[in-house]
């Protein structure tokens, strides 16, 4: 599939924290109402379908390319890190899956 450079920065933060709360392989309802309270119920969904056909290849393909289109300042991308960490701990546990994609995300942001 091609990368999708059309994403707003909020449906690619969107995107992106759907990623992290499914690291672990289990995505709690905790997780997906912190990530539903960053963004309207329509973008939600949208992101959401898209993210739940995607492969993790593809995913990781559609983030780089879409990052790329956008210009994060230090403080968004300090704010974005922030609302990724908070995903991660939503369930108190901070997994090797976890650990991973955030060093993953952290060489695609920075």
């Amino acid at each position: 599939m091609k990368p999708n450079n059309n994403w707003s920065k909020t449906e690619l933060q969107i995107y992106i924290l759907l990623l992290c709360a499914n690291a672990d392989n289990d995505e709690t309802k905790s997780e997906i109402k912190l990530i539903k309270s960053k963004t309207d119920a329509k973008t939600f969904r949208k992101i959401y379908k898209e993210f739940s056909n995607d492969s993790e290849d593809e995913s990781y393909q559609k983030i780089d390319a879409s990052i790329q289109t956008h210009d994060y300042s230090h403080m968004e991308l300090s704010e974005f890190r922030k609302e990724m960490l908070e995903v991660f701990n939503t369930d108190n546990k901070f997994s090797i899956m976890e650990r991973n994609l955030n060093k993953v995300m952290d060489n695609m942001l920075y």
